[in-house]
């Protein structure tokens, strides 16, 4: 067996459970075992998130979430047939099973085929003024604003590259030749970089209407100021599955009411609720998008991303959330500079 049991959960288990071997287990299933060990399903990072999603949390069991009629190989079968069986039914992991139906390993559709390199472009949005982390912005643009031992673009970067995802075009603006000059090509970073410049503000979703060579299959847009090890493989994974035009992720957002909160009816009082917490979902600044909403961005125009969705939305195409659940921060002020310089370590090394 090879450390099988690191992505392996009990039926019984919670939310918070699954996460924590998923994220550590460097797969992207978990596999579901009933009491005598035996398979008997699997939970996706994509499973979770919809489950979120519909209002469960972290503590509630992972019972009424796991696919309960998993694809399984046998220990029998060869590598041609496991490949096989794995393509026809669109799976990246297959688990591999004895006779009495417990894991032996899981093996990788990638690592089976040796797939290294995705088609799907990569656009990161570096052309913001950095105007509320002044002065530190004074003569550095914010994507070249070290935290840990690199630039805060670099780390999304080297993100990206590590899940295949190696074109890469950003938009520049502020201080551009800085950001040209110190990425270039990208060749060093084992990514193929290109640029777009925006003489004028055009917006998050403006920006792509000078892409040169639009992309033909789904591609990502992200804000260069952000740090996050969200896995871009789930992602892209969760979009087309969902049959989604434009994935938004999201991030769980409480606020706490300050006062007590009353509840009436006329002049009566229902309720009070003593300073109760609020939660919403906000926007993460990254989004997985399909070709077709160029059909929807205007030429060299200001354009943004939440009118892009909501444009999408009237036309009812499909627009669906994806709520990160890991390390995420926006570093827009100087606290959230000072955060991420003490958390960087404990999260990307």
């Amino acid at each position: 067996m090879k450390n099988n049991y690191k992505i392996t959960v009990f039926k019984t288990q919670t939310i918070k459970d699954a996460l924590q071997i998923i994220d550590k287990g460097a797969m992207k299933i978990a596999i579901v075992l009933d009491d005598e060990e035996i398979v008997i399903g699997t939970l996706t990072d994509g499973d979770i998130r919809r489950g979120l999603l519909k209002g469960l949390t972290l503590d509630s069991t992972i019972e009424n979430l796991y696919f309960k009629k998993p694809t399984l190989a046998t220990i029998d079968e060869s590598k041609e047939q496991v490949i096989q069986k794995a393509i026809s039914k669109k799976l990246y992991q297959i688990p591999i099973v004895d006779d009495e139906g417990k894991l032996v390993e899981v093996e990788d559709l990638a690592t089976l085929l040796k797939i290294g390199t995705k088609r799907n472009k990569v656009v990161l949005m570096a052309g913001g003024l950095g105007t509320r982390l002044r002065p530190l912005t004074q003569d550095t643009p914010k994507p070249l604003l070290k935290v840990g031992n690199q630039p805060i673009l670099e780390t999304i970067i080297n993100n990206f590259v590590k899940h295949g995802f190696i074109n890469i075009t950003i938009s520049v603006n502020y201080k551009a030749d800085m950001i040209k000059e110190y990425f270039k090509d990208g060749s060093h970073l084992g990514a193929n970089i290109d640029y777009i410049e925006e003489t004028k503000r055009l917006g998050t979703a403006g920006a792509l209407s000078l892409i040169k060579e639009r992309p033909q299959e789904p591609f990502f847009v992200m804000n260069a100021d952000l740090l996050t090890n969200v896995n871009f493989s789930h992602l892209l994974d969760f979009h087309i599955y969902e049959k989604s035009i434009s994935t938004m992720c999201v991030r769980e957002y409480d606020y706490q009411v300050p006062y007590g909160v009353i509840e009436t009816n006329g002049s009566e009082i229902v309720s009070i609720k003593e300073k109760p917490v609020q939660t919403f979902f906000v926007n993460a600044g990254i989004y997985t998008l399909s070709p077709q909403v160029f059909e929807y961005i205007p030429q060299n125009e200001f354009y943004d991303m939440p009118t892009l969705f909501n444009d999408m939305i009237q036309d009812n195409l499909k627009s669906i959330s994806f709520p990160i659940h890991e390390y995420w921060l926006d570093i827009g002020r100087i606290s959230d500079f000072e955060q991420a310089q003490v958390e960087y370590e404990g999260v990307f090394n």
